[in-house]
């Protein structure tokens, strides 16, 4: 279950290199964030940038700004009959700061929650679009949705030329131990490879903004449980940041990589196939709101190389369940909504 990206922006021109694991419900080693983790802090650190951003605009002061954000998404269905698949639900939204009054800071953070290309993503019915290579070789894929360009061969060079810049980059995310165990925890070790599921996942993100303008974001893994990770998010140069640390879409896109890269595994192992190795290549593509226009869009591109000791009729199977069963696929296809709030968040 441990993952490995490097994440380029053409807006920024900058490469992240960014490491993911699961816990104990997916038999991981809990050493680094799980993919929904990533699209939480990804999703927070937009929606603060752009409430940053709008009341900087207007003058509004923010004293004490707090945002909390819930993420949810089911599993239901049968992994050996076919029939499993991933969901994802509307995201809560809270935001707590000491002024302006709560109905000015709920309409603050309802525009700024639509300037986001978040809200583009999540409001949009945007089905995955793939290629598929198995063993050397495409694959002609009967049900899922074409890319739009046809792939290139693995870049497996990409990870060994990927030197690390001059700097400490250790303190951008890490480890807090154990989230709080609720109620609504209903994992134990291996449970998430159950072939028959009905759950509900819960994640949490709280945001605050430290004296330096870094976002730094708290992230609790409530159903399945597991661990707090902190992440440090800074957007480029270009949007006003200085870069310090990975901008919001960088980690949203690496959260998107590494769930449908969970599901390819995860797939295999339920149904005890042989998947030797696999890989992706994925384009996200946003597109800010400006002079009055609403941010888009596209639907996510990925190319899955894959290599296994079965046909390819099982290499195009372990595609379509992994794209049917990831959440953040489900997503992105699902038209979703926010819901916004002034509160206090637990």
């Amino acid at each position: 279950m441990q993952k490995e990206a490097l994440i380029g922006s053409s807006a920024t021109g900058r490469v992240w290199r960014l490491a993911s694991d699961e816990g104990a419900y997916l038999m991981g080693d809990d050493v680094a964030p799980c993919p929904l983790a990533f699209m939480t802090a990804g999703m927070i650190a937009s929606f603060a940038e752009h409430v940053l951003v709008l009341a900087r605009a207007r003058g509004v002061p923010l004293p004490g700004l707090r945002m909390t954000q819930d993420n949810y998404y089911t599993m239901e269905g049968s992994a050996l009959r076919g029939t499993m698949a991933g969901g994802a639900l509307p995201v809560d939204l809270r935001i707590e700061a000491g002024s302006p009054e709560p109905e000015a800071l709920r309409k603050l953070l309802e525009e700024a929650a639509a300037a986001s290309p978040v809200s583009a993503l999540l409001g949009s019915v945007l089905p995955g679009r793939f290629t598929l290579t198995h063993n050397g070789a495409r694959v002609r894929m009967r049900r899922a949705a074409p890319a739009g360009r046809p792939p290139g061969s693995w870049p497996a060079e990409r990870f060994g030329s990927a030197a690390p810049a001059p700097g400490d980059w250790s303190g951008l995310v890490g480890r807090n131990g154990m989230s709080p165990k609720t109620s609504e925890a209903t994992s134990h070790t291996g449970s998430s490879y159950a072939a028959e599921q009905s759950r509900r996942l819960h994640l949490r993100a709280i945001c605050t903004v430290r004296p330096d303008g870094v976002k730094a974001i708290e992230q609790h893994l409530l159903n399945p449980h597991g661990s707090i990770f902190h992440f440090l998010s800074e957007e480029g140069p270009e949007a006003g940041g200085q870069g310090r640390a990975p901008d919001a879409l960088t980690y949203l896109s690496a959260g998107i990589a590494f769930c449908f890269m969970t599901q390819l595994g995860r797939y295999a192992k339920i149904v005890r196939r042989n998947l030797i190795d696999y890989g992706v290549v994925q384009d996200t593509r946003f597109s800010p709101g400006a002079n009055g226009a609403s941010p888009t869009a596209d639907a996510v591109e990925t190319h899955v190389y894959l290599e296994s000791g079965e046909d390819d009729a099982f290499a195009e199977g372990v595609l379509d369940m992994a794209e049917q069963t990831c959440f953040l696929h489900a997503l992105c296809r699902s038209g979703l909504g926010v819901n916004a709030a002034v509160g206090v968040g637990s």
